[in-house]
């Protein structure tokens, strides 16, 4: 969530930044702490490895550090970041060219499972994993262009224009890129047996 998503005004983004325009590093964590969360879900989109995504977060949020003085003020700090984000992301997939690890993931999926079900519905936790292990699966057989608009509207919520700004396209791309990218989940997943919403 950021700090704009948390009812707090974009002057106070605006604020932190110009402090730390200003040198003031400290001002950089409540930034970091703010936008964390959203970066890695997008890191963790794209990269399908949670190991690897965190390594992409940290070197997205020194890039971003490192780009604040020429970061326009007034401007949305979010989309900004992410696009940091998905190019970072981009490069270590170019750099490995070694397909993420879905066995990886799974430990997370199932902490957030358990941590979402009450002890009592093993059966519905259980069912919710698969689920999940399932759409991951899904997500790493569509190619990294459809993954990652999936991962910004889907599981991050951003609006169109935030998306553009995001991954650095018009808006109208934006739309039929998600397009294609629900459809192309979609077979992939009734190939796999699984019905898409």
């Amino acid at each position: 969530m950021s700090i704009e998503d948390a009812g707090a005004p974009a002057r106070i983004t605006d604020e932190l930044i110009r402090k730390c325009q200003a040198g003031h590093q400290q001002f950089y964590e409540p930034l970091v702490r703010a936008y964390e969360p959203e970066a890695r879900r997008v890191a963790l989109g794209i990269l399908r490895d949670p190991e690897a995504a965190v390594d992409a977060v940290q070197e997205s949020f020194i890039k971003a550090y490192r780009a604040l003085d020429r970061f326009e003020l007034g401007r949305d700090f979010r989309p900004w970041l992410l696009r940091i984000v998905r190019n970072q992301c981009r490069d270590m997939l170019r750099r490995s060219r070694t397909g993420p690890a879905l066995e990886r993931i799974t430990p997370v999926l199932e902490e957030r499972v358990a941590a979402e079900g009450g002890a009592g519905d093993v059966a519905a936790a259980q069912r919710r994993r698969e689920a999940k292990d399932l759409l991951w699966a899904g997500l790493g057989r569509i190619s990294v262009e459809h993954r990652e608009v999936l991962v910004l509207k889907e599981l991050d919520g951003l609006g169109y224009g935030d998306i553009a700004e995001a991954l650095a396209i018009p808006e109208g791309t934006v739309a039929s890129r998600l397009y294609h990218a629900r459809r192309a989940l979609r077979a992939v997943l009734e190939e796999m047996g699984m019905e898409y919403p």
